[in-house]
């Protein structure tokens, strides 16, 4: 049980450290040429899943927040969750890198 606890506050503290390195970057970075790049889907439906991450992130660090991360299967779902949501985050982070060089 405490190795689940460990995991899932140490990803949960690496994501909210990429936001905010991300954040940062972005505030003091040349944003003129992030104003001509538009991310438009061809379908509606392919943001459905980054939306169901993005929800599910919220709910499970919500919950386990609430009871004290005393749940292990609670906290392997966040952790799962979280690291599914990096990489997520990761490819669409190279993809604009792309469109900018």
């Amino acid at each position: 049980m405490k190795a689940s606890q460990i995991a899932a506050k140490a990803v949960v503290r690496v994501f909210f450290a990429l936001i905010l390195l991300a954040l940062v970057m972005f505030i003091n970075g040349d944003r003129t040429k992030l104003q001509h790049i538009y991310l438009a889907p061809k379908h509606l439906y392919t943001l459905v899943a980054p939306l169901l991450l993005i929800i599910g992130f919220i709910t499970l660090l919500v919950l386990c927040s609430v009871k004290k991360y005393t749940k292990p299967d609670l906290n392997w779902l966040l952790v799962v969750n979280t690291v599914v949501l990096l990489v997520y985050l990761g490819t669409l982070f190279f993809a604009v890198q792309k469109l900018l060089v």
